[in-house]
């Protein structure tokens, strides 16, 4: 056999990253019956995967790439040992083998050495230090919105998939879905004019405290959670059911709120649709209804007013509806899941050109992850731009919590003449965690 055919689709892929792993040999002939769907791809063109977190997002994300036949999971990873069993179950009955190998510690997982990818389904405190991670280690990385918990985590985060040659996509799927991707190309191509102004609506935060008191409690954590792992960099609370488990966006030591759930969906249709990808806004101020007792303390309700260099303003709100309305000299393009309206309306009718900007087409998005794996081709949610996504959120929040402006320099990702709202761009890690 020539040293050509002996190079593994694996070991190609972590080289070309920049990566110096030790190969690992596999068998070019694997009986089909043990490989379950992937048995129809030839076993050096398969996708090994793991999943760390596999719950609410982690779980759906792992079903959807389990149809794929290029992909092969061996291994999960949870701290919630119910998650973690109900992962194995989920992967081994889907092969009909009892193989997928499973993790307490992210880090162990990472460090098998025959993954090409992950992805990673985790609270927003604990997006990028096993993103970094994985990244050092060679592998192409599925990801959460909001990219990162805070600005500086989404720049470090970056600079390690572009560092170590990964392929990255977000969870911002509403890219991969006709009527967004419709509804951006007609903005793009001037079929409203001039953009003037721009509103997004992502929703109000959570219910009040009266009617979650009950999970608000103190008390010791299940036996099934590792609840000291899953703070992980988060600064030590005590349990109760309303940090954790779907609960956790609403605190911001965890997540932030409606504003950052969201923030990587329609704020990221508004950014596709303006152009804006790889900026930012120059300035940011609003205001914030932050709760005045429980557990939670992500804002209820919020407006704030992104201003960008070309003098647009994008205004996004809580009492907006959902989705992303653009206003041009022209008229408006509006678009929300499920929805395409415009005014007039007969630019719903309009046919783009051959010669005018087409962009970025996917109708599936874990097809278009699998596929850049395989093309080493950017995703259609790139690193770089859903760090570009999240950053609103992130100086919003900032804005809102000062109650001031904030100035930005979009081009230096730097807070402009404010030292306080310059050391709110980052958080302190609990020992032992850091990036």
């Amino acid at each position: 056999m020539s040293e050509r055919q002996r190079i593994t689709r694996r070991s190609f892929l972590k080289k070309a990253g920049g990566v110096t792993t030790a190969a690992i040999v596999f068998p070019y002939f694997v009986r089909p019956s043990a490989l379950g769907k992937a048995g129809t791809i030839a076993p050096s063109n398969r996708i090994v995967m793991g999943v760390i977190g596999y719950g609410w997002q982690g779980g759906g994300n792992t079903k959807d790439l389990l149809r794929k036949p290029e992909v092969h999971y061996v291994a999960v990873c949870d701290i919630d040992e119910n998650h973690l069993q109900k992962a194995k179950t989920k992967i081994d009955n889907t092969y009909g083998n009892k193989d997928c190998v499973t993790y307490h510690d992210f880090r162990e997982l990472i460090a098998r050495g025959d993954l090409d990818a992950v992805n990673i389904a985790l609270p927003d405190h604990w997006h990028s230090v096993p993103v970094i991670m994985a990244a050092r280690a060679g592998l192409d990385i599925h990801g959460e919105k909001p990219f990162s918990h805070t600005l500086l985590e989404g720049r470090a985060m970056c600079d390690a998939v572009e560092r170590y040659g990964r392929v990255w996509q977000t969870g911002s799927w509403q890219r991969s879905v006709a009527n967004f991707h419709r509804a951006c190309e007609l903005v793009r191509n001037n079929r409203i004019g001039k953009v003037r102004r721009v509103e997004v609506g992502l929703g109000k935060g959570h219910s009040d405290y009266a009617e979650t008191k009950d999970k608000q409690t103190p008390g010791p954590p299940p036996k099934e959670l590792d609840y000291n792992f899953w703070l992980g960099p988060a600064p030590w609370a005590p349990y109760c059911p309303a940090r954790v488990h779907k609960n956790w966006r609403w605190h911001l030591d965890y997540g932030g709120g409606k504003i950052m759930d969201w923030v990587g969906h329609h704020v990221d249709i508004a950014h596709w649709g303006l152009g804006f990808d790889y900026t930012g806004p120059v300035e940011v101020e609003g205001w914030g209804k932050y709760p005045t007792e429980g557990v939670w303390n992500a804002p209820t309700e919020y407006e704030f007013t992104c201003k960008y260099a070309n003098g647009l303003e994008m205004v996004v709100a809580s009492s907006f509806a959902g989705g992303a309305k653009w206003y041009g000299d022209d008229g408006w393009v509006y678009v929300n899941r499920g929805r395409l309206d415009a005014n007039p309306k007969s630019l719903l009718k309009e046919v783009i050109g051959p010669d005018e900007i087409r962009l970025y087409k996917s109708r599936d998005h874990m097809q278009n992850f699998v596929d850049c794996v395989k093309s080493r081709q950017l995703t259609i949610t790139p690193c770089e731009v859903a760090h570009r996504s999240a950053s609103v959120g992130h100086l919003a929040q900032i804005a809102m919590r000062l109650g001031r402006k904030i100035r930005f320099d979009p081009d230096t990702e730097q807070i402009l003449g404010d030292p306080t709202a310059s050391s709110m761009l980052g958080k302190a890690m609990r020992s032992p965690w850091h990036i």
